[in-house]
C-alpha cells in the first residue's frame, strides 16, 4: 500500500495509523540494534554494564520497548500538524509522553532521554514527508529546521540538565546545537564507517563497531564530557580513532583498540552515551534508506511489468 503520492511535505494523509506504527517499530529496532551490539566501549550491552551502576541489557530492553507508543505517537502528531511550528510543539509533547513511559518502565533511570530527543526528531521528519525522502541528507535537514523551533512549552530557563552544565562549560554543541546542525557526525561518520565496514568486514557487528567509533572520535559527548573533563573527551576521541588506525573491529589490532578505549572509559567512569544515540539514529536513518530503496525498486519492477504486458 502506498502511503505518499508525491514529493512533497506534509501531503496525502496516509491510511490511520499505518506509517506511524511502522516508523516507530523502525525507531524502537534501532535502540534495540544498538544496545545488543557487544562489545560496546563504556556502554550497556549484553554482556557488560559499562561504566553504568544503575542501568543494564534488561533495565535498558524494557525502556526501548516502553518507548514504541511514544514515537507512533511523535509520527501522527507530526503528520498531522498544519505547520512547522505546530508540529514542533506537539512532538515536544509528544515526546514527554514518551519520557515518562521511560521513567515507568526503568522506574525512573534516564536510560533514553538522548535518544528520544534525536530518533523522535527524526520519527517526525519522516512522518511528515513523503516516502522518497526517507534519505540522510533530506532527513537531516528536516531535522534541523525542526529543532531550531523553540518549544513553547519549556520555559526560557529550564532547570540545566547536566548535559546542559557541560554545554555552557565547555561551550560545545550539545544536543540541540547537533540536531539544528543536522546531526552532521551521521552522514561524516556513522553512516560512511557503517558502510565501509560492510564492504570490508566479515560480520555486520564489525561493521557497527566502526561506525560507534568513528561517531566516538568526532563528538564532543556531553556524556564524556560530564565525567571526564575537556581532557578526558579528548583522550576517548583519540582512543576511538585509533580503532580505524588499527584496521577497525574485524581485525586483531582494532579489537586491542577498541579494548583499550573500553578501559579508558572505564577508568574515568564516562559513558559515550551521546555516541550510543546516534549510533542508533544511524542505524535508524540505515533502515528508513533501505525501506525507501525497497519500495522504489518495487514499483520499478511493477512499472517494468506493466510496459511489458
Amino acid at each position: 500500500m502506498r502511503y505518499f503520492d508525491d514529493d512533497t511535505w506534509g501531503v496525502a494523509p496516509a491510511p490511520a495509523g499505518e506509517p506511524a506504527i511502522e516508523l516507530a517499530a523502525m525507531a524502537v529496532a534501532a535502540l534495540c540494534d544498538e544496545l545488543d551490539l557487544t562489545p560496546k566501549p563504556g556502554l550497556v550491552d549484553r554482556g557488560s554494564t559499562g561504566a553504568h551502576l544503575d542501568m543494564d541489557h534488561a533495565l535498558m530492553t524494557a525502556s526501548a520497548l516502553a518507548l514504541e507508543p511514544g514515537f507512533a505517537l511523535i509520527a501522527q502528531v507530526s503528520r498531522e500538524a498544519a505547520d512547522p511550528v505546530a508540529r514542533r510543539a506537539a512532538i515536544g509533547a509528544a515526546g514527554r509522553e514518551a519520557e515518562a513511559a521511560m521513567m515507568i518502565a526503568t522506574h525512573g533511570v534516564n536510560t533514553h532521554r538522548g535518544a528520544i530527543w534525536a530518533l523522535g526528531l527524526i520519527v517526525a521528519a519522516a512522518a511528515a514527508g513523503p516516502r522518497s525522502h526517507w534519505q540522510a541528507p533530506k532527513l537531516l535537514a528536516r531535522v534541523a529546521e525542526l529543532a531550531a523551533i523553540d518549544d513553547p512549552a519549556l520555559p526560557p530557563s529550564p532547570m540545566a540538565s547536566h548535559g546542559q552544565r557541560a554545554v555552557a562549560r565547555y561551550r560545545v554543541a550539545g544536543a540541540r546545537g547537533e540536531a539544528m546542525a543536522g546531526f552532521r557526525q551521521i552522514t561524516t561518520a556513522g553512516l560512511p564507517a557503517l558502510r565501509a565496514g560492510r564492504a570490508t568486514a566479515a560480520t555486520e557487528t564489525a561493521a557497527r563497531l566502526d561506525a560507534l567509533a568513528a561517531i566516538i572520535a568526532v563528538l564532543d559527548d556531553t556524556c564524556v564530557l560530564h565525567r571526564a573533563g575537556a581532557a578526558g573527551l579528548v583522550a576517548v576521541q583519540d582512543r576511538a580513532a585509533a580503532v580505524a588506525v588499527a584496521g577497525g573491529a574485524d581485525t586483531a589490532a582494532g579489537r586491542r583498540a577498541l579494548a583499550a578505549l573500553d578501559a579508558e572509559l572505564i577508568a574515568r567512569n564516562a559513558s559515550p552515551g551521546g555516541a550510543a544515540d546516534l549510533l542508533a539514529a544511524t542505524l535508524f536513518i540505515d533502515r528508513l534508506e533501505t525501506a525507501a530503496e525497497r519500495r522504489r525498486s518495487v514499483f520499478q519492477e511493477s512499472d517494468h511489468a506493466n510496459a511489458i504486458a
